[in-house]
């Protein structure tokens, strides 16, 4: 697995893509954050960190399947994944090469935006005043999610040869995951008898969960839960060129 890993990650910055990601994903930041009057920090009045992780869940979106859409796809395209899948690993060593490293690289572009909370940190009136376990709790949010779209996103790919189609169907199954069920616990037939458990099953309630500083234990057993289920259907799918 350690070498599907570091060949991902060669892959991803010795072109433009790992560099796109972090680039686009702190432009967007920064704008949202202090330059756009809906969005800016210095027009709010308020010390914190609330459009990030707001704004972010949606970038996500969008930037995660972008990243994760060329790592079955392209390799089928090229026709280089029967090499790959003759070579003495396993199918859950090749899934889990190619989700730690598209995950590893999302990660590498929240790094920065660190610098986001050491300046609202001293904007603070006193300084200081910040809900640092609330960004903590935020920040590690952020994390699970990213696993979660990554785990989406390589299942897409593992599904067609096409990176546009890969990309197209990564972003309508995070979309669906993360907000459909909220959307439809407003439904009256379920308002108010099981909406609750509806909302459950979907991203949106547990990122909310563990934003607030708060890391519950059912908050990681659904992302670790919801990343276990897209990886062994990925597996499932690399598996039908035996049958």
């Amino acid at each position: 697995m350690r070498a599907i890993f570091f060949k991902e990650i060669n892959s991803f910055f010795s072109s433009l893509i790992g560099y796109m990601v972090v680039g686009v994903f702190l432009l967007l930041m920064g704008l949202l954050l202090w330059v756009f009057p809906d969005y800016s920090i210095l027009d709010g009045g308020y010390a914190n960190l609330d459009t990030l992780f707001g704004v972010a869940p949606v970038v996500f979106m969008f930037l995660i399947p972008a990243v994760t859409m060329r790592t079955f796809a392209e390799e089928k395209q090229a026709g280089t994944i029967e090499l790959l899948v003759t070579r003495p690993i396993t199918d859950w060593q090749i899934v889990g090469g190619k989700f730690l490293a598209s995950l590893v690289l999302v990660i590498l572009a929240l790094i920065p935006t660190a610098v986001y909370y050491f300046t609202v940190y001293q904007l603070g009136d006193p300084v200081g005043n910040l809900d640092s376990g609330g960004i903590m709790g935020s920040y590690v949010g952020l994390i699970f999610l990213a696993g979660a779209f990554v785990a989406i996103g390589v299942f897409a790919s593992s599904l067609t040869n096409n990176q546009i189609v890969a990309f197209v169907l990564a972003t309508f199954l995070c979309y669906f995951v993360y907000l459909a069920f909220d959307l439809l616990s407003r439904l009256p037939v379920f308002v108010g008898k099981s909406d609750d458990l509806i909302q459950s099953f979907g991203i949106a309630y547990h990122y909310t969960s563990v934003s607030r500083g708060v890391l519950d234990t059912r908050d990681v057993v659904y992302f670790v839960s919801l990343i276990a289920v897209f990886l062994a259907a990925t597996v499932l799918s690399l598996g039908r060129r035996k049958w």
